[in-house]
């Protein structure tokens, strides 16, 4: 593959990702609950983030979901530049941006827009997936007339709109010639592979999509060819937390996030529910069954129980960081959740 990204100012990003203690952040979905709308799923995003922030997490990461209703983040940049404008210091960034439903260059011009007024806290994680069903791609997608995935080509290309800039190319403005850390997103071998053969930061969605972890993260690994965005491998993994001052209570926190995916399983996705005492009343031992697995990537319970199954991922994964995240339904508990998962992370 021609990797025409060598003049990409990626100098930094090594250094970002030089350390030997993993790190912690957040991937937010802005989640709309039951009874709330967006403008309270926005608010209670920043409060998340600046608290995260004072917690000492690294990174704040949104995603882009279309035709959702429990998810707010669509328009994935401008939520990225709210956040950003609402915090001080933690970095910001798409967790993912899915680039099949953009064109390469536009994505370039907002995330150099969003580095031009952040500077030094903006990154890029991308996704192969259009974040909807099959409807919803067609009415995003720039051009339905092929068959063929054009991803690894369309990754190059926005790699090519971060470069010095020339005279006779197209030229990303604001973008060209701005250091934006790249990082590719994946559930499966493919992205694992062209994250490797790039060089690129690597982060599995284990959060929702488990099967294929150990088996990516090997190929990762294995493939890796250094590059001058990143000298050595570099993990991201997805995890669900859900943290309380019991294991009892977590699990019912923990319960709306399985309501949630029941509905998505069943084809009626809709908005972040209010929890249950027994999610075993509310299905059947099948649906349980693949909800279990779909989720079997989380640390859910008291302090203790988190901290042992957050050291447990660490350990099975060699995770160079853990990004987190929280589908519950009181926004109190959910900043509790996240204060208790910095609190035993930190232990660890």
């Amino acid at each position: 593959m021609d990797r025409r990204f060598t003049e990409t100012p990626y100098k930094s990003l090594c250094a970002r990702l030089d350390c030997a203690v993993p790190r912690l952040s957040v991937l937010d979905l802005s989640p709309i609950i039951e009874g709330g709308d967006a403008a309270l799923a926005f608010r209670n995003s920043v409060d998340v983030a600046q608290h995260a922030e004072q917690w000492g997490y690294h990174r704040f990461w949104l995603a882009e979901h279309h035709n959702l209703p429990g998810s707010a983040s669509a328009a994935t940049s401008v939520v990225i530049g709210h956040v950003a404008g609402k915090t001080k210091t933690i970095r910001v960034g798409a967790g993912g941006i899915m680039l099949p439903n953009h064109a390469p260059l536009v994505i370039a011009e907002q995330f150099g827009t969003l580095e031009s007024l952040y500077p030094g806290r903006i990154d890029l994680g991308l996704g192969r997936a259009p974040g909807s069903d099959q409807r919803t791609a067609r009415a995003l997608r720039r051009s339905l007339g092929s068959s063929d995935d054009t991803f690894p080509q369309d990754v190059i290309e926005l790699q090519s709109y971060f470069g010095v800039s020339h005279p006779t190319h197209v030229q990303a403005i604001p973008g060209a010639g701005l250091s934006i850390p790249l990082y590719l997103l994946g559930s499966s071998d493919f992205s694992a592979r062209l994250a490797a053969e790039l060089g690129l930061p690597f982060a599995f969605a284990s959060h929702f999509a488990p099967d294929y972890l150990e088996v990516a993260l090997d190929l990762y690994r294995s493939h890796f060819q250094p590059s001058p965005a990143l000298a050595q491998p570099y993990v991201m993994i997805g995890a669900g937390v859900f943290a309380a001052e019991t294991d009892a209570e977590a699990r019912r926190l923990f319960s709306s996030a399985q309501l949630q995916f029941l509905n998505l399983i069943r084809g009626r996705p809709g908005k972040l529910p209010l929890p249950v005492d027994s999610i075993d009343d509310h299905c059947t031992p099948a649906e349980r069954a693949a909800i279990d697995q779909r989720t079997r990537c989380s640390a859910i319970g008291s302090p203790e129980t988190v901290r042992r199954r957050l050291r447990e991922l660490l350990e099975q994964t060699h995770a160079d960081e853990i990004i987190a995240t929280a589908q519950i339904f009181d926004h109190a508990a959910r900043l509790r959740s996240f204060e208790i998962a910095a609190e035993q992370f930190r232990a660890i």
